[in-house]
């Protein structure tokens, strides 16, 4: 298939249908109901149609075609997904604010980026992580299941699992232990 008919059958399959979903949602607030309609209506469009996926809004998602997405995920507002190498998020992946998953690296070539190519390498999240706000996962890394990527941490290797990484580059700060709570919405929290 030539490259014209691939791009036409990717705008028209996934690209579009998404950007459309995206654009006429976006005057929605991030609200509960706003969120998971958004969410239902993107995962109509992706590969295996993730269960009780969440989005708010501003979310920019690349490559849908090699995008995998287990259920149970939330996506942030403003987080930006390049997915050209692959990314599989897996289930109960919580992404925060502003999150950058990029599975491509730029190339050089003759001093210049332009002139450089691509070096896509997937990405995978594993089970139940947490991505806490403008953190970036970098092309080739696996994060294992269970972890917490710290606010502004910069991941370049793959991590193992269960622990709290922070830093740039991220680092294992500790192991991250289970602190389960009964509250699990802003309705639980009683006014003192």
């Amino acid at each position: 298939m030539s490259k014209l008919k691939s791009e036409f059958f990717y705008q028209v399959r996934y690209g579009l249908p998404v950007w459309l979903v995206m654009l006429l949602c976006a005057w929605m607030p991030d609200f509960s109901p706003a969120i998971k309609l958004r969410g239902f209506l993107v995962a109509i469009f992706l590969p295996g149609r993730p269960k009780n996926l969440t989005i708010g809004r501003d979310v920019t998602l690349l490559s849908l075609n090699r995008l995998n997405i287990g259920s149970d995920v939330y996506l942030a507002k403003g987080v930006w997904v390049n997915a050209i190498g692959g990314v599989t998020i897996s289930d109960e992946v919580v992404i925060a604010p502003y999150v950058v998953m990029s599975s491509n690296n730029h190339g050089f070539k003759n001093d210049s980026v332009k002139q450089g190519g691509a070096h896509p390498e997937p990405i995978y999240i594993g089970r139940g992580t947490w991505l806490a706000s403008h953190s970036v996962i970098a092309a080739g890394v696996k994060v294992e299941s269970g972890n917490l990527i710290a606010a502004n941490s910069v991941v370049t290797k793959s991590t193992s699992k269960n622990g709290v990484y922070a830093g740039v580059p991220a680092v294992k700060v500790k192991d991250r232990i289970d602190n389960p709570s009964s509250i699990q919405s802003k309705h639980d929290v009683e006014l003192r």
